[in-house]
């Protein structure tokens, strides 16, 4: 039977919660941040949204347009973030994540790829805002403003989802 041999005590700086740098993007839930950084760009009022966005599907596979009179903000929030996570993704690595599996009925269900249009427009959007730019090497990346934006809105994610302290009742 094999023995192993203790490296020592574990520092300390693995065991911390929060980095010296204060709170990003990859700090929070990814829901709750899409949702908020959706409604800021809907409260800014910057971002022009096509006027196909009500009847259009978002990929071939689907069999209706979203409900979400929003989705447009929600899909452009979450590609924002995937550029932050990942830069120099283009639209067709957009496209396979947003897409999904087509019921060919009795036949096995193939994937098939998200709508470039709805992608493509949104990132240019984006880029109109000045929130992600054109990567040298092909794709997207984010932005300096686009990363201070995005940093301070997980900034207000953390700080809504921090546990108030509970007053105690005398008795």
């Amino acid at each position: 039977m094999a023995t192993y041999q203790s490296l020592g005590p574990i520092p300390e700086h693995i065991y911390k919660e929060k980095h010296v740098g204060g709170t990003t993007l990859k700090d929070v839930d990814s829901q709750l941040w899409v949702a908020e950084f959706a409604a800021f760009l809907k409260k800014s009022g910057k971002l022009n949204v096509p006027a196909w966005t009500d009847i259009v599907k978002t990929a071939t596979f689907k069999e209706l347009p979203p409900q979400s009179p929003d989705w447009y903000y929600i899909r452009t929030a979450a590609l924002l973030r995937r550029v932050y996570l990942r830069q120099g993704v283009g639209t067709g690595a957009l496209r396979k994540v947003y897409g999904g599996r087509k019921n060919m009925g009795s036949a096995p269900s193939h994937h098939r790829k998200a709508s470039a249009s709805v992608i493509r427009k949104a990132l240019m959007g984006l880029e109109e805002l000045k929130m992600i730019a054109k990567h040298p090497d092909g794709g997207r990346m984010i932005t300096s403003q686009g990363r201070k934006d995005a940093d301070r809105i997980a900034a207000q994610v953390m700080s809504s989802r921090q546990p108030q302290p509970v007053e105690e009742q005398e008795e």
